[in-house]
């Protein structure tokens, strides 16, 4: 599929990028959020305030899209997010978030790049795409990113758009990985920092090469490592955990007795 026969319209409204269907949610949401975790939040004057942008966060938690999107919304953008498509099947939500405007993929078929022709276009229109490029919760005994998928590099340069990495921890401490019970009080700390956009220039015009997007994921994952070992004060493995060579699904649940302990 072209992107040419893709259309978004230009972002509007404050933050950039709202539409009736976000500030519905964020009405009811950000006073939850805030009700039940306390804001850490850095390096907000790093996400552009208008035109397009990825910004690639970590995956610890099912909750921690919702302070992502927080995170964004009080910076100044209302994200479009590629979300898997079984949320967009529910018959209540699924409506709401794809009136906010977000983004479905069918994850491991091949549909999936269909996605990146819709975040591409919606970035051509001048959007915040917002992406966890490991396209699924970390599989990382003690949640550090793990080898990611070469999506969000495919994208970046295609399209040129700069990549913010914002790092996150704190969401997996109010739910956890795969857990169904939330933990809402104490208030737990929520810190999300954003960074200055990924040197990605070394692989400029070389989207079409599996090497090149290979390693400028390589790149964008492991700059999200180091702000995470500043947040988390201490060393991430040498050798990130890669799902590609686990016999742990690629998808879905693993471990959920032992997740539930962290």
């Amino acid at each position: 599929m072209s992107t040419d026969s893709i259309i978004y319209a230009p972002p509007t409204g404050k933050p950039l990028g709202t539409n009736s269907a976000f500030k519905f949610c964020a009405v009811i949401v950000i006073p939850i959020l805030n009700a039940v975790a306390k804001r850490q939040w850095r390096g907000g004057e790093n996400i552009p305030k208008h035109g397009a942008v990825i910004i690639a966060s970590n995956h610890v938690s099912y909750s921690d899209v919702l302070f992502f999107a927080h995170f964004l919304y009080k910076n100044g953008r209302a994200p479009r997010f590629i979300g898997k498509q079984s949320v967009f099947d529910t018959p209540i939500i699924g409506r709401i978030v794809k009136a906010a405007g977000q983004i479905p993929v069918d994850r491991e078929s091949k549909d999936a790049s269909k996605a990146l022709d819709h975040a591409a276009a919606a970035l051509k229109a001048g959007h915040c795409v917002g992406i966890y490029p490991e396209g699924t919760l970390t599989r990382d005994e003690h949640l550090w990113p793990m080898v990611a998928k070469t999506g969000i590099a495919r994208l970046a340069l295609m399209t040129g758009v700069p990549v913010i990495p914002v790092a996150a921890w704190g969401p997996h401490k109010i739910l956890p990985r795969y857990g169904k019970k939330p933990h809402l009080w104490p208030r737990v700390p929520m810190t999300y920092v954003a960074g200055t956009p990924v040197n990605l220039s070394k692989w400029v015009g070389q989207e079409d090469n599996p090497q090149a997007l290979i390693e400028a994921t390589a790149e964008i994952m492991r700059t999200l490592r180091q702000m995470l070992e500043e947040i988390r004060g201490e060393k991430a493995p040498l050798l990130p955990f890669d799902p590609h060579t686990s016999d742990l699904p690629r998808t879905g649940k693993f471990q959920p007795n032992k997740d539930k302990k962290q």
